[in-house]
């Protein structure tokens, strides 16, 4: 037992000491390691999902689903997952979503017919938004003003290279086996779960976020809990509204239409092979990862409307591309735009979100700002994908690029939050 800690101090101080991590408290690197890891068995099991269903003799429909039902749970859950992070605490609800996924994720692998499958795939879902909601809680409160952006992207960081990692070796593993990724990733996340148990500290947490209260101008109500009455105050803030509409619209672009409808333009309209979406998406993600550091430190030392406004213009640039350029160097270009775009997305919108929290229990307020970004990705697939059916291609980005440029125009409406003493929200 012993020995093990050991390593796993040891493999926390190599990830503390990344220049993404300088300066900033070590419970950052903690969850930006569980993020990999988290990221690592889930690039390993996301293509075996529907493989896997697809043994039980259902519809195409039917197993998409399954993908589905993750995403749809996850959703409804985070209204409460929210509340209960303010009650409980960052650390368990942290480590009780990582088990919650881990355990869930390995009895599907047993599943024996497809509605178990569809079950635990959603439990696992509800599990997804107890860790995501309660990480970036926990990160936007135990550091100070001016590292949020920075603390954002390297949650971010560790998501992306999980991401790349695991499908690296995904492909090996369903070779072998249609069940092995599910052992596999419920394992990644059993080891994620000790990470958080033993390396992030209550009574040192509770330290971290009184001196962030004390940082924010909050250090009187550093107590105070803010409640979905409260999400309804930061609601009328136009910097909270911003970031609201910023998280919808990567939802909507990076994680729905790029996703989903963006690999069947490049096959079946531009006519490449399925290896040149890979290389496209390995393309973005090296992008992003490259550029996460710049992308925190702008909105930490510039300010959060600069980060968000080159982000969503470079977002609402990526559409224009391809919108007007339907080439394989186009793609390639646009996907290096949205690469981007995204390094600034990730940190600038999360900051704005812990300024309004200000080092406060504002579980439900960064709760919402979650939801927006699910209920983008859900949305994303679904509409572009119709209307490609419907209008074609084209039709599809246009639509995108609108809301891309509508996004851009909102947030050159907002006033800047750093710097700034938090709102009173209660």
């Amino acid at each position: 037992m012993s020995a093990s800690k050991n390593r796993l101090a040891g493999l926390s101080r190599l990830v503390r000491n990344s220049p993404w991590l300088e300066g900033m408290p070590r419970e950052v690197g903690v969850v930006a390691l569980i993020a990999f890891f988290v990221a690592l068995g889930f690039g390993l099991l996301a293509p075996a999902i529907p493989l896997f269903a697809n043994t039980f003799g259902v519809s195409v429909f039917a197993a998409g689903s399954i993908v589905s039902v993750f995403a749809l749970m996850r959703l409804v859950s985070t209204p409460a997952v929210g509340s209960s992070v303010n009650r409980f605490g960052e650390r368990m609800i942290l480590t009780s979503g990582l088990a919650f996924v881990g355990v869930s994720s390995f009895l599907a692998g047993f599943s024996q017919n497809y509605t178990q499958l569809l079950v635990l795939r959603g439990l696992g879902g509800i599990g997804s938004a107890m860790f995501s909601v309660s990480a970036f809680t926990l990160l936007l409160r135990v550091v100070r003003p001016d590292q949020r952006g920075r603390a954002a992207n390297a949650f971010q960081g560790g998501f992306l290279v999980g991401g790349l990692a695991g499908p690296a070796v995904g492909g090996v593993i369903l070779a072998w086996s249609v069940r092995a990724p599910f052992f596999i990733y419920g394992v990644c996340l059993m080891f994620a779960t000790v990470v958080a148990a033993s390396m992030l500290n209550k009574n040192r947490i509770a330290r971290l976020e009184a001196q962030a209260a004390k940082d924010s101008g909050t250090e009187d109500s550093a107590k105070e809990t803010l409640t979905w009455r409260s999400v309804a105050r930061a609601a009328r803030i136009r910097a909270y509204q911003s970031a609201l509409v910023n998280n919808f619209a990567t939802g909507f672009i990076s994680f729905g239409l790029r996703a989903s409808v963006l690999p069947l333009f490049v096959v079946v309209a531009l006519g490449a092979s399925p290896a040149m979406v890979g290389v496209g998406f390995l393309v973005s993600s090296l992008t992003q990862v490259a550029l996460l550091l710049p992308g925190g430190r702008m909105a930490d030392n510039i300010g959060r409307k600069p980060a968000m406004l080159l982000g969503s213009g470079l977002n609402a640039l990526g559409m224009l591309v391809l919108l007007g350029w339907e080439t394989t160097p186009g793609f390639f270009a646009s996907m290096v735009l949205f690469g981007t775009g995204g390094a600034f997305l990730g940190a600038a919108p999360a900051a704005v979100v812990g300024d309004v929290i200000g080092g406060r229990k504002g579980g439900p307020v960064l709760a919402l700002s979650q939801m927006m970004m699910d209920i983008g990705t859900i949305a994303g697939p679904l509409l572009a994908g119709l209307i490609a059916d419907k209008a074609g291609f084209p039709a599809a980005f246009g639509l995108t690029a609108v809301l891309a440029v509508i996004v851009f125009a909102f947030t050159a409406s907002m006033k800047e939050t750093r710097g700034l003493p938090a709102p009173k929200l209660a």
